[in-house]
């Protein structure tokens, strides 16, 4: 099982990974699944169960939209965000869905789209896809599970322990950072070479570092759209956005001013969090790194190192991102990245470790010193719960990926300052994660049932 850098940072749509990106991956696969059979042209209805958490908090995490694209025919890297929300009205209004953009099928919205609160056997995020024929028999189903960073798979795959359908042979194949760090030893080689050589097998190097350098720049314009856009957010809270106000507020005299002070770069960092995670709840174009819910960490970590070090190059950028899906590829292998399985601690504990790790690489860390640097930053978010308020993207979230981005930075330069000698090993704290996730109680892994989603709604 290989897993690429291309895998944990994707482009898509807010404003979550499992439970918007997902889903309409795995409806572009029961689709194509539909197109290369015989069935295609006899289907006349659409039937769409989902169970657990994306039955709990779908509707606010835009679940419903994100499947209906998806069997439009459309993707999250490509697809239109502000056309998620037309046409899922569209399908409400008339009850019909054009499969593929064109075959007008039957998909009604109060019968057609079933929720269920119990979960299927294999993960909290699980959908059944349903095509029927004209007289109401079934002509294909397929039951799916977003695991987690719009990583999906089938239940066949689920069931043989399948994360992704690629067995690319690797040179540097890694399950544990103490397997990663002997390979870094062996071949006197820095991790971000270590994943370099591993990403060959898929593309060459020009194209692989064209790619990373695209994903930055993705995030970069993340950044910038949230800088600009104001407003409330969608979905009920009435959280009005605050990257707008606090970004004139920093750019202008007083904030000037405050350039000197070693407080600066923290309000910086705070700042490009903010952003992105706001752009993430409205419904934007963010990339999932590794997930939505977690997608400004990463971005804000690097924006502060190219803003505030003399150091910068493009060639760093991809040894950030590089490094940080090492680390990204450890938890998800050993743990999990889905909040709806491990709490908020497999997605933004798993960014900050990720942020960690590649900053402190590029500040000329050790090896030793980033495994260090992303310890620090996952075992300081270990047990943190996932309660969003009203089953949105907003409360806690947003300023969440604030914090966690500072506390990257933190961990990157406590480990700069040892020798990468460390009590508690990265893979000890990632195995913490994983059993801290399962002893952790259902209302607090993304079904709005339990924590800050029930104590902030007043009575």
């Amino acid at each position: 099982m290989s897993i690429s850098v291309f895998d944990l940072f994707k482009v898509g749509v807010g404003p979550s990974s499992s439970h918007t990106v997902g889903p309409m991956m795995a409806a572009n696969r029961f689709l194509a699944h539909l197109q290369a059979s015989s069935a295609m042209t006899e289907v006349a209805a659409l039937s769409v169960d989902l169970y657990g958490s994306l039955s709990a908090t779908g509707k606010g995490h835009g679940t419903h939209g994100a499947i209906i694209a998806g069997l439009r025919g459309e993707h999250p890297e490509s697809v239109d965000p502000a056309a998620l929300t037309i046409w899922l009205q569209e399908v409400m209004a008339s009850g019909e869905l054009p499969l593929a953009g064109s075959q007008p099928v039957k998909l009604n919205w109060a019968d057609d789209f079933r929720l269920h609160e119990e979960s299927l056997p294999y993960h909290p995020n699980g959908m059944r896809l349903t095509a029927l024929d004209d007289t109401g028999s079934t002509l294909a189903t397929e039951v799916f599970y977003s695991i987690g960073g719009g990583f999906v798979v089938t239940a066949e795959e689920a069931e043989a322990g399948t994360i992704i359908d690629d067995e690319t042979p690797i040179p540097f194949e890694f399950s544990s950072a103490a397997e990663l760090l002997e390979m870094a030893r062996n071949q006197r080689a820095s991790i971000a070479e270590i994943m370099m050589s591993n990403e060959l097998c898929w593309r060459d190097e020009a194209a692989i570092r064209g790619q990373l350098i695209d994903i930055w720049e993705a995030m970069r314009a993340c950044v910038a759209n949230g800088l600009i856009h104001q407003g409330i957010l969608p979905g009920g809270l009435n959280v009005k956005r605050r990257a707008k106000e606090f970004h004139a507020a920093l750019s202008g005299p007083q904030g000037r001013n405050l350039i000197s002070s070693s407080f600066a770069a923290m309000d910086w960092v705070n700042l490009y969090a903010l952003a992105v995670n706001e752009e993430n709840a409205g419904g934007g174009r963010v990339v999932t790194a590794p997930t939505n819910g977690a997608a400004g960490i990463i971005p804000a970590v690097l924006m502060y190192f190219v803003e505030f070090s003399d150091v910068v190059s493009d060639e760093a950028i991809v040894d950030f991102l590089l490094t940080a899906a090492a680390v990204g590829i450890l938890c998800k292998k050993n743990a999990s990245l889905s909040g709806a399985e491990v709490g908020c601690q497999g997605e933004v504990g798993s960014a900050c470790a990720m942020a960690a790790a590649g900053l402190c690489a590029v500040l000329g860390g050790t090896p030793e010193q980033v495994e260090n640097a992303a310890e620090i930053g996952l075992e300081h978010n270990l047990g943190l719960t996932c309660d969003p308020v009203g089953g949105l993207v907003q409360v806690p979230c947003i300023e969440r990926n604030a914090l966690a981005a500072v506390k990257a930075i933190n961990a990157a330069l406590m480990a700069l300052r040892g020798t990468g000698e460390h009590f508690i090993s990265l893979d000890k704290v990632i195995k913490t994660m994983r059993d801290t996730g399962l002893d952790m109680q259902e209302k607090y892994k993304e079904t709005a049932k339990g924590g800050l989603a029930v104590n902030a709604v007043e009575c």
